[in-house]
């Protein structure tokens, strides 16, 4: 089992392309796992406890819940938009996840690794993360860039000093517990450095879930948040389906939530009994003119601000494709048409178009199938169409850069291919009628199997070609081993279409 997860997102404003790119490499690495004929559950949601919430209701002149339930409709609206595909969407405010943090959080009191205390210190509201003095920069968060606030109160705390030494072993036992290494790194100095202990509750804050021992206090939101992951497992209200499910195969977050998942969370894991999940994969920010997108400085797009233009297909690709998921990334309107002309419109687009024009033009879409493909022109492509099958199990370590690479040289193969054979020379020699068979043939197997191959990143383009190639199903439904490998294009009718991808006209 695959049980792929992302954060779970604050519902404070419509998701951004920051915000949609991690759900993006979920979604694609799932369609992945689905084609390769594993059995996936991937979940994604929001995060609706904690104090900016709170703040952000009393601002609106609403209570919390009317706030959130009026915001986490953006989100559903937006994973439409861009064809995501998970199979669970988790909310905190479900009476499944209270079910789970509540025994879990016992659990944890019950291990000794809770007492009373009392904190004072600097908060940032905006992550919900507290920070040292040493860790501000110029006395503001060093990820917001906003005046923390000093907050004092009687809280319980969680023993996290006591985990230090069993989470450098886990990381040393297990390599690919955090990816990728500059991230492994950063776990590894931060705990070397000392864990001290984390107050777990908020006794100011009645927006929260009560501690199962105390229900004057709530939980700290990400005591409460980190949860999550166990509660879509099925912990509460499925068992028999988290026995199956858990540990996770890969959690996806961001650089700046990090700790709270590399070092917090496995902790609390511990804590509790539970399995610690077998990765944690750390992409950097998306930026914009260099800089984290923020609405202070005008910087946050939109993904419906670009589908208009350029499809969901197209933004999919876009961002899988110039985005490599670990270091930051640099999004620019330009360079994303530029990149859909190119690949899309040019590449791929016309390459259907081409091979599809001429198989209707010269046999009337029905192109036999053939007894092979050993011409030398052809074992180009066989040898390229399995040089790109192989790269694309760089989905399963999230190098979607690299697989979306190896694709494309097949396209490029298949351009070269229909050049080098002159289709349209061979139509006016009957006697080459046979060769002529073999090279449509060939051509259309060429985008069958460029079809299963880009289904993960584009399953509505995907599709569409897979129609107009006339074959049952859909590009992404079978297992790869038996789709994705080259053969001989099975005889049935193939019909052209509109353009895939039309060309974007710039001004």
């Amino acid at each position: 089992m695959i049980y792929l997860s992302t954060p779970i997102y604050y519902p404070n404003d419509r998701p951004h392309i920051g915000t949609a790119y991690t759900t993006l490499v979920a979604d694609a690495v799932a369609r992945y796992w689905r084609l390769v004929g594993e059995e996936v559950y991937s979940v994604t949601g929001v995060d609706e406890y904690g104090l900016k919430i709170a703040r952000a209701a009393e601002d609106h002149g609403v209570t919390p819940q009317e706030w959130v339930d009026s915001i986490v409709g953006h989100f559903h609206e937006t994973w439409a938009l861009l064809d995501m595909s998970f199979d669970d969407f988790i909310r905190t405010t479900e009476e499944r996840h209270r079910n789970t943090v509540q025994p879990l959080l016992q659990r944890m009191y019950d291990a000794g690794d809770v007492y009373k205390g009392h904190y004072e210190g600097p908060y940032c509201v905006a992550c919900e993360a507290y920070y040292t003095a040493e860790q501000l920069v110029d006395g503001k968060c060093p990820v917001h860039k906003r005046q923390v606030e000093i907050h004092s109160e009687d809280n319980w705390f969680f023993r996290w000093s006591r985990y230090g030494d069993r989470l450098l072993e886990h990381v040393a036992a297990n390599p690919e517990f955090i990816t990728p290494d500059t991230r492994r790194n950063e776990v590894i100095g931060f705990i070397q450095q000392g864990l001290e202990d984390i107050s777990m509750s908020r006794s100011s804050l009645s927006w929260g879930i009560p501690l199962p021992w105390d229900d004057s206090q709530v939980a700290y939101v990400w005591f409460d948040a980190l949860i999550n992951y166990v509660s879509a497992a099925g912990f509460s209200d499925d068992p028999d389906r988290f026995v199956k499910q858990w540990p996770v195969w890969a959690h996806l977050v961001g650089k700046d939530i990090l700790r709270f998942h590399a070092v917090l969370w496995p902790a609390m894991l511990m804590s509790a009994g539970l399995a610690l999940p077998r990765q944690i994969a750390v992409h950097g920010w998306l930026l914009v003119g260099g800089e984290k997108m923020s609405k202070s400085n005008a910087t946050q797009i939109l993904p419906s601000d670009l589908v208009p233009t350029f499809g969901a297909d197209g933004y999919r690709y876009h961002f899988l494709r110039d985005v490599s998921f670990g270091p930051d990334g640099n999004f620019s309107w330009e360079g994303m048409v530029d990149r859909y002309n190119a690949d899309l419109a040019n590449d791929f687009g016309n390459l259907v178009n081409r091979v599809l024009n001429i198989a209707v033009s010269y046999r009337g879409g029905n192109v036999p199938a053939v007894s092979d493909h050993g011409a030398a022109e052809e074992a180009v492509l066989v040898a390229t169409a399995a040089e790109a099958l192989a790269a694309l199990d760089g989905f399963a370590e999230f190098r979607t850069k690299q697989a979306l690479d190896g694709v494309w040289r097949l396209f490029g193969a298949a351009n070269a291919f229909v050049e080098a054979t002159a289709p349209w020379h061979l139509a006016k020699n009957p006697e080459m009628a046979g060769r002529l068979d073999q090279v449509l043939n060939a051509a259309l197997e060429s985008l069958r199997v460029g079809a299963v191959l880009i289904s993960p990143v584009m399953p509505s383009a995907a599709n569409k070609l897979w129609a107009m190639l006339g074959l049952p199903g859909g590009a992404g439904d079978g297992p790869l081993a038996t789709t994705g490998v080259f053969g001989t294009f099975p005889a049935v009718t193939v019909t052209k279409g509109d353009p895939l991808f039309p060309r974007i006209e710039v001004p």
